[in-house]
């Protein structure tokens, strides 16, 4: 920040120095965020009031949420995002409209789970940050409230998972003691409302989780685990195991995707210099992994041959968070390095994924893997759309969002 006098009239004036990415490519993805506000446009009179879920076999056609689902906030978190580019009502009041979707899930606690992170920094906090709509911020905190009161001691972290009717026995057992890698963006949650309420113990808890998920979760290599199990009467970690990657040696590339943009994100709010750090580590162990077009199979450690699939939803998170994580280092050799492996991802989404010019698809990307081993792979996702977007955003300078 610079102070500049003017001589003059003796007024001062703050000349804000503000972070552009170094990216080679603004033109190219300037378009390509053209397209996809469009995109977000034309597929408001499809949606109503429906939230894409994942795409039917072998079309691009979404099919759409039940009352309960996880990914519910990602197209909201589009609209959201197209108004703030925008400012088209359109885009606002196909969000708000939503509002009562998000309501029932905080009325139901047998829904909650570490995705409350996801549903509501995308839904009530974007709202809030937008508009300043008091209700908005209520939730938003009532939302925060039911995530932190998820912590259970002995454990160190936020309990992650529900055990479900339709799980086998001994993993609904695994899940009540499972740390889980999908949970560090959730933690952008309670980081705000400490900031917004002044409540300490949410961001105490919040440091717990990720300090957990750094220590817990990456190996010496910083590849990653997706899970590790803990002892629920003590509270002491047991083995590392994977739910959606290849194996639980191997390094699943969303979850990966995760924690790179999860560490980034909270460096930049809270400026704790190890969570930069993390996230870095974990970007320069997937730089030489990529395949040529930047857009990582769905697990970095695959055998040859083994199911071919691309994710383009890891690629997107992954590409978002290490602009992020340029923005974190500011001007200089670091910023440019994160940024160029960040290009190299988007401008593959860009050039041989983006589905935007095509009038009959309801999504942004195709041939995201929502969960190679249950047979989802080459989905639409509407978490892949969402961080395609934010990556877009972030690529050609914008810096606010909703985490």
């Amino acid at each position: 920040m610079t102070i500049i006098q003017d001589t003059d009239d003796a007024t001062e004036y703050v000349l804000l120095d503000l972070y552009q990415p170094p990216t080679a490519h603004r033109a190219e993805f300037t378009t390509a965020l053209d397209n996809v506000i469009n995109k977000v446009a034309t597929l408001i009179p499809q949606f109503g009031l429906r939230n894409p879920r994942i795409s039917r076999p072998d079309t691009l056609l979404y099919e759409f949420c039940t009352a309960d689902e996880w990914v519910a906030s990602f197209w909201c978190g589009q609209l959201w995002l197209a108004h703030s580019i925008t400012g088209q009502e359109q885009f606002k009041n196909s969000a708000t409209m939503r509002n009562p979707y998000f309501k029932n899930i905080l009325e139901h606690p047998e829904w909650h789970d570490h995705d409350l992170g996801f549903l509501f920094s995308l839904s009530s906090v974007a709202q809030y940050k937008l508009t300043g709509d008091p209700t908005a911020r209520a939730t938003s905190i009532r939302a925060a409230e039911l995530l932190a009161a998820r912590w259970r001691q002995p454990l160190p972290f936020v309990m992650c998972w529900n055990p479900m009717k339709r799980d086998e026995p001994e993993f609904a057992q695994r899940k009540v003691g499972t740390l889980n890698i999908d949970s560090v963006q959730g933690m952008a949650l309670l980081l705000w409302a400490a900031e917004e309420t002044g409540q300490s113990s949410f961001a105490d808890i919040a440091h717990m989780h990720l300090d957990s998920c750094r220590t817990q979760l990456l190996r010496d290599d910083f590849s990653s685990y997706h899970c590790r199990e803990f002892d629920t009467k003590t509270g002491l970690p047991l083995e590392g195991y994977t739910h959606q990657g290849y194996s639980d040696e191997s390094c699943w590339s969303r979850g990966h995707s995760w924690m790179i943009h999860g560490f980034a994100q909270s460096y930049l709010t809270t400026r704790d210099q190890i969570y930069r750090e993390t996230s870095a580590k974990m970007a320069d162990y997937i730089a030489d992994k990529l395949p040529e077009d930047g857009v990582p199979y769905w697990d970095y450690n695959l055998p040859d041959g083994y199911k071919p699939y691309r994710d383009t939803s890891a690629a997107a998170v992954t590409a978002a968070g290490l602009y992020a994580l340029a923005q974190g280092f500011g001007p200089g050799t670091e910023s440019e390095k994160y940024t160029a492996l960040a290009d190299k991802m988007l401008l593959g989404l860009v050039k041989h994924y983006d589905i935007t010019a095509n009038p009959g698809s309801q999504g942004l990307i195709d041939q995201g893997a929502a969960f190679v081993e249950a047979g989802r792979a080459n989905n639409m996702l509407p978490y892949g759309d969402y961080y395609y977007m934010e990556a877009l955003m972030r690529s050609v300078g914008h810096t606010e969002f909703f985490w």
